[in-house]
């Protein structure tokens, strides 16, 4: 499925259900944020190594992949709203962060 048919998904979704009053910017940035926040949860106290363990439990497993999901389809569904096109805007702030980080920056001396 791309981009473009998981919005087309989430605004049918939406539109069944009459939701599109209450899918105004400001409430999806704000859901959105909700969403980050749930997601933030799962790894809040966690230590570096037990974070990147975390997805090898099958049940905080299921956890991540809700709330990741959960935050895309707010992004997609505010993206929609919007008008915008995730993928370009993706593609253009790539761009932009070629030119704003070059390879070298960032490495540490021994990894030079």
């Amino acid at each position: 499925m791309t981009l473009e048919e998981l919005s087309s998904r989430q605004r049918a979704f939406a539109d069944a259900r009459a939701w599109g009053p209450f899918h105004t910017p400001k409430n999806l940035v704000m859901a959105l944020t909700g969403e980050v926040g749930e997601l933030n949860e799962l790894f809040q106290w966690l230590t570096p190594e037990e974070a990147a363990a975390a997805p090898d439990d099958p049940d905080a497993r299921a956890r991540i992949e809700d709330e990741m999901a959960d935050v895309l389809l707010y992004l997609v569904r505010l993206a929609d709203v919007l008008g915008v096109d995730l993928i370009a805007a993706g593609n253009a702030k790539i761009d932009r962060n070629e030119t704003r980080f070059p390879p070298d920056v960032g490495r540490t001396a021994l990894e030079r």
